[in-house]
C-alpha cells in the first residue's frame, strides 16, 4: 500500500515540476485561477448575484457549497492526504536519489491534509449549480429541447470543464496537490451537486431546521475530532508540516486551517437561515418590490460593493479562538447582509422616494 501511494505521489511530483518548467510564465494565471475557486468568492461575489436573480438558485448554492466543504473537511480527516510541497521533502521515496525540487508560491501552504481538494470540490458543486440553473431556465417549464438549448448545452459544460480542468492544474502546478487529489475533488464536488438537486426542502426550510443542521454539523466535526484524538490520532498533524516546510512563514495562513473552514460555513449556513426567517426579508424579497428586475438588480449591486468592502476585515490571527469566533460572525454576516440588510434598506429608500414623487 505504502509502495503504491509513494509511486502514486512522485508521479504527482513530476506533473508538477513539469507544469512549472513548462508553463513558468503562467504563474499569474495558475495563481488566480485558485485564487478565484476559493468558496470566499463564491460566498461573497456569486451567491448575492444569483440569490437576486433567482433565489432557489442562491439557496441551493449556499447548501452546496457549505455541505461539500463539511464533507471534504471530513474527508481529509479520514483519508489523511499529503501534500506535495511537504511530502517530498520528508518521504523516503528519494533516498538513493536527490529529490525533485519544486517551486512553492503565496497560495502553496495550506494547512489542512490533501486528499481530496477541497478547491476542485468546491468549484465543481458550485459551478455544477450554476449551469443546470441556467440549463433548466433555458428549457423553460415544459422542458423543450430545441437546437438553441444544444448549442448551449454544449457552451456550458464546455466552459464547465475547461474551468475544472484549469483549476486542478492550478492546485497541481502551485504544489498545493497531487493530480488523484483534484480529480477526486471535482467528482465530490459534482455528486455533492446532482444530491442537491433532488432535495427540496432546503428552499423552505425553518430557522430551527437551520440551527438543527448547524449545530449537527458542528457537533459531528467536532465529536470526530475529540474521538479520533483520544484514540491518538492528531488531526492536527499538517499544520506542524506547513510551518516546517513552507519556504515562507507568512504563506502560512490561519483560515486554511480545518476548524477555520469549518466556522466559516457554518457561519454561512447559520446566516442564511437568520436572514431567510426574518422580517427584513419578507418586507423586502417577499414584497411588491422584490418582483421587479430593478430592484434585484440594485440589491445585488449594493450587496456586491458592501461585501467587498466588509471582505478587507480580516480578524486577528494571532489569539485562536477570538479567530474563529470572528471568523463565525463574519461569515454569518454575510448572507444576513445579502439576504436582509440590504434589500430591507433599498426597500426603505424607494418606498421613501415613491411617497415624495406622489
Amino acid at each position: 500500500m505504502e509502495t503504491g501511494m509513494n509511486v502514486l505521489h512522485d508521479s504527482g511530483i513530476q506533473a508538477t515540476r513539469w507544469l512549472q518548467q513548462h508553463f513558468q510564465g503562467s504563474q499569474d494565471w495558475f495563481l488566480f485561477i485558485s485564487f478565484a475557486a476559493d468558496l470566499r468568492n463564491a460566498f461573497f461575489v456569486l451567491f448575492p448575484i444569483w440569490f437576486h436573480v433567482s433565489e432557489s438558485v442562491g439557496i441551493r448554492l449556499i447548501w452546496v457549497a457549505v455541505i461539500g466543504d463539511w464533507l471534504n473537511l471530513v474527508f481529509k480527516w479520514i483519508l489523511f492526504g499529503e501534500r506535495p510541497y511537504w511530502w517530498v521533502h520528508e518521504t523516503n521515496y528519494y533516498s538513493n536519489t536527490s529529490a525533485p525540487e519544486i517551486q512553492q508560491f503565496p497560495l502553496t501552504c495550506e494547512t489542512g491534509p490533501g486528499s481530496p481538494s477541497g478547491h476542485a470540490m468546491g468549484a465543481a458543486g458550485v459551478y455544477y449549480v450554476m449551469v443546470t440553473a441556467i440549463l433548466s431556465a433555458a428549457a423553460g417549464k415544459k422542458q423543450s429541447r430545441t437546437l438553441k438549448y444544444w448549442v448551449l448545452w454544449t457552451l456550458l459544460w464546455t466552459g464547465f470543464w475547461a474551468v475544472q480542468v484549469c483549476v486542478c492544474l492550478s492546485r497541481v502546478f502551485i504544489a498545493a496537490h497531487f493530480p488523484h487529489q483534484v480529480i477526486a475533488g471535482v467528482i465530490s464536488g459534482m455528486a455533492v451537486a446532482k444530491t442537491f438537486q433532488h432535495i427540496h426542502c432546503i428552499y423552505h426550510a425553518s430557522l430551527r431546521r437551520y440551527l438543527g443542521i448547524t449545530f449537527f454539523l458542528f457537533s459531528f466535526a467536532l465529536g470526530f475530532y475529540l474521538l479520533l484524538r483520544a484514540l491518538g490520532v492528531d488531526l492536527l498533524w499538517t499544520l506542524e508540516k506547513a510551518r516546517r516546510w513552507c519556504d515562507r512563514p507568512e504563506w502560512v495562513h490561519m483560515d486554511t486551517t480545518p476548524f477555520a473552514s469549518l466556522l466559516r460555513n457554518l457561519g454561512i449556513l447559520f446566516g442564511l437561515g437568520l436572514a431567510l426567517n426574518s422580517h427584513m426579508y419578507l418586507e423586502s424579497c417577499r414584497g411588491k418590490q422584490g418582483q421587479h428586475l430593478p430592484f434585484r438588480l440594485g440589491c445585488a449591486a449594493t450587496s456586491l460593493l458592501i461585501l467587498h468592502l466588509f471582505d478587507a476585515f480580516k480578524p486577528p490571527s494571532h489569539m485562536q479562538l477570538l479567530f474563529y469566533i470572528l471568523s463565525f460572525c463574519k461569515s454569518a454576516a454575510v448572507p444576513l447582509a445579502t439576504v436582509g440588510l440590504i434589500p430591507y434598506c433599498v426597500s426603505q429608500l424607494l418606498a421613501t422616494q415613491d411617497k415624495k414623487g406622489v
